[in-house]
């Protein structure tokens, strides 16, 4: 039987913080229509992969492919990395960023997954510092609907997102302290980091 999530079981997955990393200039060369056919695309092909009964390892890469083609994921992988990139060789910071989208992937795949038997549904979006909020809300079986803001910049002339706001809650602000705390571990060996993150998510 397909099992429903609770806000908690998926807000206790990312710790609060709201904190973004410096964003590049130009985001106002799409406007409120394109960033919100944007995430219409990504939660299009969200929803159809959370209705096909696939096996959660063929969901996943899904999941990944979505990523992938929609989300900047250079972007959010230096962001929670932080400062550490900026001294790292450019070998390790190729490697940790290759590691990282399938990590962070996986790890949110395995979220939408969870929301197998509901829907995420496009609201509207409104202009925010330099990039655009997407607004959207998530429709789950037994559960009150909850807010999915999407953070939507023009990157090099297309359009991809950067951030997801869960009801305030902030999925970059949230990367960078998991990511801190696992680089503390391995003593800042990012290559080791990268190892991790390939088996992890």
């Amino acid at each position: 039987m397909a099992r429903d999530i609770s806000r908690r079981q998926l807000l206790g997955a990312i710790p609060a913080g709201i904190t973004l990393a410096a964003l590049p200039s130009g985001a106002f060369a799409l406007n409120t229509s394109q960033a919100s056919a944007l995430v219409g695309r990504v939660v299009g092909e969200v929803n159809g992969v959370i209705a096909s009964g696939k096996s959660e390892g063929a969901m996943l890469k899904d999941f990944e492919r979505i990523f992938a083609r929609y989300a900047d994921a250079r972007y959010i992988a230096q962001s929670s990395l932080g400062p550490a990139g900026r001294s790292a060789s450019k070998a390790d910071l190729a490697a940790y960023i290759a590691a990282y989208q399938g990590y962070i992937a996986r790890k949110y795949g395995r979220r939408f997954r969870e929301f197998i038997g509901g829907q995420i549904e496009v609201q509207e979006a409104r202009p925010l510092k330099s990039f655009f909020e997407v607004r959207s809300v998530a429709k789950l079986r037994g559960q009150p609907p909850f807010r999915l803001d999407w953070h939507v910049f023009d990157r090099g002339g297309k359009h991809l997102f950067f951030n997801i706001i869960i009801e305030g809650v902030n999925m970059l602000a949230a990367e960078r302290t998991e990511i801190g705390a696992m680089l503390d571990r391995r003593k800042g060996d990012i290559g080791a980091l990268a190892a991790d993150l390939r088996k992890a998510g």
